[in-house]
């Protein structure tokens, strides 16, 4: 049985949730996801099961769920930060038919008796050239989760047969329902001078999907480059001012 729990989402860009719990109530969450929490809440750490924690420790998730358990006598509150720039999705389980897929790191929080399980992709295609789609999770239950996706969110609801082809890192989460598959992007100049990788993500309805417009690794990609060219820059600026000193004492510069 899942708690039923109520909840407040706080920010526009870095978001967090609050979570209000009765006595007797949990929510779960990975290691690490915890901002705050009142007096009374009480932090279970497990794996779930040996072999549920080694699943998600060979997908790069954290070992342990924490569970935080209310023993007060009348509300306690938890928060949970998101960990990039984006929005906190909230996923009515119930209402979604009681399961759904999301990226790897896109599950914050859920109910006490939501289930969070590591989905591989069947088909080949999305195993070799997935990327970030080629390990999901998979949301079980009838209670409340929370999953985070950077950027702006687009909800699609595509209808039978419908298809739409995403960036494989802009794909946050998405009904059992949608036919999920790798599709090769056709083209020599395209695959390699397109920018957008030589994969997509094809999705086929009828269903529920949710995209982002800033997945963490096109983010985390930016941020690499532009370190990398300034590092490159202070190098050169380094290098010009000791070549510069150096023609100075060797040319006889009574400056120095």
């Amino acid at each position: 049985m899942t708690d039923i729990i109520d909840y407040k989402i706080y920010g526009d860009d870095m978001q967090i949730v609050e979570v209000e719990l009765d006595p007797g109530e949990g929510v779960r969450a990975e290691a690490g996801a915890m901002m705050y929490m009142d007096e009374g809440i009480e932090m279970q750490t497990s794996a779930g099961g040996l072999f549920k924690g080694f699943k998600r420790m060979v997908t790069s998730e954290s070992f342990f769920i924490t569970t935080f358990l209310y023993n007060g006598s009348s509300k306690g509150h938890v928060a949970f930060g998101a960990p990039y720039p984006g929005k906190i999705i909230p996923l009515e389980m119930d209402k979604l038919g009681g399961r759904f897929l999301c990226q790897k790191d896109a599950f914050l929080c859920a109910a006490r008796g939501v289930e969070i399980e590591v989905a591989f992709t069947k088909k080949i295609g999305a195993g070799l050239f997935g990327g970030e789609g080629f390990i999901l999770q998979r949301l079980e239950g009838d209670g409340l989760a929370f999953v985070h996706a950077g950027g702006t969110i687009i909800k699609r609801e595509l209808q039978a047969n419908e298809t739409l082809r995403v960036d494989t890192g802009c794909l946050v989460a998405f009904s059992p329902s949608v036919q999920y598959d790798i599709q090769f992007v056709g083209g020599f100049k395209n695959a390699l001078f397109g920018g957008e990788g030589m994969f997509l993500a094809k999705m086929t309805g009828s269903g529920l999907v949710y995209l982002q417009s800033l997945p963490f690794s096109r983010l985390a990609d930016r941020i690499f480059a532009a370190s990398r060219f300034q590092r490159k820059g202070e190098q050169k600026g380094i290098a010009g001012i000791g070549g510069g000193l150096l023609g100075g004492i060797l040319g006889g510069d009574k400056s120095f």
